[in-house]
């Protein structure tokens, strides 16, 4: 243990230093903060220590259906969709302005809700999250349609109409950027939207309801009930007033939402589900690089991420110094406090995650793979795992099928790039992968063989604002990030008439 983090009377090191004052726990409804209509609360935890950091108002049908109305009233009455373009610019703007007047607490509120690290909260993730804001700003004035060669004497364009009213079912792993992901573009399309975070990290949704109240937003444009899947998520997927549901987490989820989407109202759906990456080291590629790419690729985020490398295929002319440097640098990974500068990882997000990956470590070890470093609880306190890495393991073991959502890394050999591929490919998931190698011949082959919705040659995590993201096969569909995403939140209506004596078509 103490080769990960040095450990005292058997916790981590706090730092509390920088917990902020939660200071907004009701539901927002039609621009107000209120209670739930029976009063009900829940408890958010701080997987730091597993202690209780706010009660926050527990929202089922009942709320989702009040905050639904507020939606549509805001959508077919209200000035949101009505306005132009570079208004709706302005205001987001506006909101990207506050964001980053309040990077400090919103930063801090993702460490104690979600274990997220507080230096890449600050430094990286809410400003992310501001500039995520000014990129649709500046879209939404740029929504139009075309002009069509018709073939006979009739004059047609396009026109790009805003969807409606969007439900957002966003996960607990990256509260922020998830929140800016699915309600960014739909603001600029002129849609209005309900948003439910997860149950797990819901402070940072309420206090972003909080600025864009206070940059101008319009009531009603945006909502956020705090609440369980089962009951407030399910109201969003099966409510007969939404016109489009957005919906990122597991697989599992992801198909009960699509049920409820098709029996109520038919209503559109967006899914961007599990993954199970795999990243392919070629023999030419630089061992430092690789070795250094391939742990970032599964501990960033303490491998909560959907995109995570979990499946890392290493050449077999280099795979004996590649295991070598990685176990070597595994074992010098920081893991502790999040709010520690120092720290590179910190706790699962709560006690059912901690217990679920603690449980596939097990399963590892009885399916008889062998585990290099890692593998077991650090400390007594909070929700921390080593990171851990297995070898010799099987294309049907659990821990290379499973999506496990934590630090833990299935290494493994191949000789041929024919090879690569086809393991690559024996996932049901298809959300990315990644690439390291010097021949461009082999990346360009790779590239169009993988089935992938990203693809990541000698990098890993390049998101970009302009860059779509989204899933092949049981990773979903749909695209979030880009002008791709923006469209999604458009319908795209045909408009005919004739022409008279018109001397050209």
């Amino acid at each position: 243990m103490a080769e990960h983090q040095s450990i005292a009377n058997g916790s981590l090191k706090t730092y509390d230093d920088h917990v902020p004052e939660i200071k907004f726990t009701k539901l927002f409804i039609n621009g107000e903060f209120v209670d739930s209509v029976k009063g009900r609360t829940f408890e958010t935890i701080d997987p730091r220590n597993g202690q209780v950091t706010a009660r926050v108002a527990e929202g089922d049908a009942e709320e989702v259906d009040l905050a639904v109305k507020a939606a549509r009233q805001a959508f077919d009455h209200g000035p949101w969709p009505r306005m132009p373009g570079y208004q709706r610019g302005r205001i987001m703007s506006k909101f990207a302005d506050l964001i980053e007047e309040n990077i400090d607490e919103l930063a801090a509120l993702d460490t104690i809700n979600g274990g997220k690290l507080f230096s890449f909260g600050k430094a990286i993730e809410i400003p992310h999250a501001a500039t995520l804001l000014r990129y649709y700003a500046g879209a939404a004035d740029k929504i139009h349609g075309e002009v069509l060669k018709m073939s006979q004497e009739l004059h047609g364009y396009t026109l790009w109409e805003p969807v409606g009213v969007v439900g957002h079912i966003i996960p607990w792993n990256a509260p922020t950027a998830m929140f800016m992901m699915k309600v960014a573009p739909a603001m600029a399309a002129g849609c209005t939207t309900v948003v439910k975070p997860a149950e797990q990290t819901p402070l940072s949704a309420l206090f972003y309801a909080h600025l864009a109240k206070k940059a101008g937003v319009p009531d009603g444009v945006i909502n956020v009930i705090t609440g369980f899947g089962p009951t407030a998520g399910a109201a969003i997927s099966s409510h007969m007033d939404i016109d489009m549901v957005s919906f990122t987490g597991s697989t599992e989820v992801g198909r009960i939402v699509m049920q409820a989407a098709a029996t109520s109202n038919l209503k559109q759906v967006s899914l961007e589900l599990g993954g199970k990456s795999p990243l392919m080291i070629f023999d030419d590629a630089d061992l430092d690089t690789a070795t250094d790419l391939a742990l970032t690729g599964i501990l960033f985020n303490k491998g909560e991420m959907c995109v995570a490398g979990s499946r890392v295929y290493v050449q077999e002319g280099i795979y004996e110094e590649f295991e070598k440097k990685l176990v070597a640098k595994a074992k010098a990974w920081s893991v502790g406090d999040p709010f520690d500068l120092n720290a590179r990882q910190g706790p699962q997000v709560d006690k059912k995650q901690f217990e679920k990956i603690l449980s596939y470590i097990e399963r590892g070890k009885r399916e008889g793979a062998t585990l290099l470093t890692g593998g077991e609880r650090l400390g007594t306190v909070g929700y921390y795992i080593q990171p851990t890495i297995f070898t010799n393991v099987k294309e049907d073991n659990v821990i290379v099928k499973d999506e496990i959502f934590g630090p833990v890394m299935s290494l493994m050999k191949f000789k041929t790039v024919e090879e690569a591929i086809k393991r690559a490919n024996d996932t049901t998931y298809g959300l990315a992968a990644g690439i390291l190698t010097k021949n461009i011949d082999v990346a360009n082959t790779v590239t169009r063989s993988v089935r992938a919705g990203i693809i990541w040659i000698n990098c890993y995590f390049a998101f970009d604002n302009d860059c779509p993201y989204g899933g092949y096969k049981m990773s979903g569909f749909g695209r979030d990030f880009g002008l791709d995403a923006l469209h999604k939140y458009l319908h795209v209506k045909s408009v005919v008439t004739p022409l008279y004596n018109s001397p050209w078509l």
